[in-house]
């Protein structure tokens, strides 16, 4: 019994991959802020002449129904750190990009937004290409 003991592999993070998971839980607080923005302006409740779902463009109704829902589900998939969670964060992202730089005429200038976006996609491929290399088995 010893044997087995002796021979069990003890997996710790490293500290990258510790860095990795509170970036995503940021990220993830980021996407439910978004989320209930997206929220906020749907039922009505922003100051505003055309944010009330029922006034909206067919345009902002499409976009605003798919982020407001599709925000809180990435925020859930970050937080707790499951594959999916990048995955619709990046559907998330390329939604905005596309309406703010895209088409600017019909959804408004949000560089800040487009900046974000690209600044944390680029942060998680660095963090990616880190964890690949530390994983990686070192040749002799």
């Amino acid at each position: 019994m010893s044997d087995v003991n002796s021979r069990r592999v003890v997996l710790q993070p490293s500290g990258v991959e510790v860095i990795f998971a509170w970036f995503q839980r940021l990220i993830a607080g980021y996407c439910l802020f978004f989320g209930i923005l997206y929220w906020i302006k749907l039922i009505g409740f922003y100051p505003g002449s055309l944010w009330r779902f029922d006034l909206m463009p067919v345009h902002w109704q499409v976009a605003a129904v798919m982020l407001a829902v599709f925000f809180p589900f990435a925020a859930a998939g970050l937080w707790m750190l499951a594959s999916w969670g990048p995955v619709i964060w990046f559907i998330c992202a390329v939604t905005e990009i596309v309406m703010y730089a895209g088409f600017p005429e019909l959804f408004g200038h949000r560089l800040l937004i487009v900046a974000s976006h690209v600044g944390v996609a680029l942060l998680y491929i660095v963090f990616r290409i880190v964890i690949y290399l530390q994983k990686r088995p070192a040749r002799a």
